[in-house]
Parts: structure tokens; C-alpha cells; sequence
């Protein structure tokens, strides 16, 4: 069915053409972006001074969510994190060859800045 809907010009790759269809459908079901955020902001809450929040992400939507949650926290007065990281890590050519399912992972890493005390 999703063959047939799909035009041939978006067919090429190694993707099955349905491929994206079902992750898009896990994903709204799973309500799997709208936790995203707030697990950020938690698991930065609980680390220490220096500690580093690691994320990897697989989709575009992941990684925009991950980068705009990691810059508002290190942005500002308040800001908690420090981004170790300008641009994300991403897979060698040869980890991409030897692991096909890392093509599209993207590391981002931010540390915790010293904890501010209340006068």
C-alpha cells in the first residue's frame, strides 16, 4: 500500500520506502519527541558540577529538539550547561561502512557548570 502511495522518484536508497512511514508512526504514538525535552532538562538537573550530559539522536526531529534544549540551557544568566560541543559528533566513513545503522546518529555533549549558591 505505502509503495504504491509513494512516487518512484522518492523510492531510491536502501530504505524501504516504508521505512519512514512507520518510524513516523512509532514516533507519534510512542509520543516519543514530546518527553524528549523535559528528559533533558530533568537528567541536567541531576548531574553534579562538571558532569557531562551525553545525547545521541537518530532523526532530524530528535536532533533539533536535543540542540534547541541544550542551547537554552546554557544560554542566559541561568544558564546550567556548557556545550562541549558546537557542531555534533557524527560517524566516521568507516564506522558508517562497518555499522549501517549509525549513518544517521549525532553525539551532542554539554557539562554542568558550578552550582550556584544562594546568598
Amino acid at each position: 500500500v505505502i509503495r504504491q502511495a509513494v512516487p518512484a522518484a522518492y523510492r531510491h536508497g536502501r530504505l524501504h520506502c516504508a521505512t519512514r512511514t512507520f518510524q513516523a508512526l512509532r514516533i507519534a504514538v510512542n509520543r516519543e519527541l514530546e518527553g524528549l525535552d523535559a528528559a533533558i532538562r530533568d537528567t541536567a538537573d541531576l548531574l553534579s558540577s562538571g558532569g557531562r550530559l551525553c545525547v545521541i539522536s537518530f532523526h532530524s526531529l530528535e536532533d533539533r529538539i536535543v540542540k534547541q534544549t541544550l542551547r537554552s540551557l546554557s544560554r542566559g544568566p541561568q544558564a546550567s550547561l556548557l556545550l562541549c560541543t558546537k557542531k555534533p559528533l557524527v560517524p566516521s566513513e568507516t564506522e558508517r561502512r562497518n555499522n549501517p545503522r549509525a549513518r544517521s546518529a549525532k553525539l551532542r555533549v554539554a557539562e554542568r557548570l558550578a552550582l550556584r549558591r544562594s546568598p
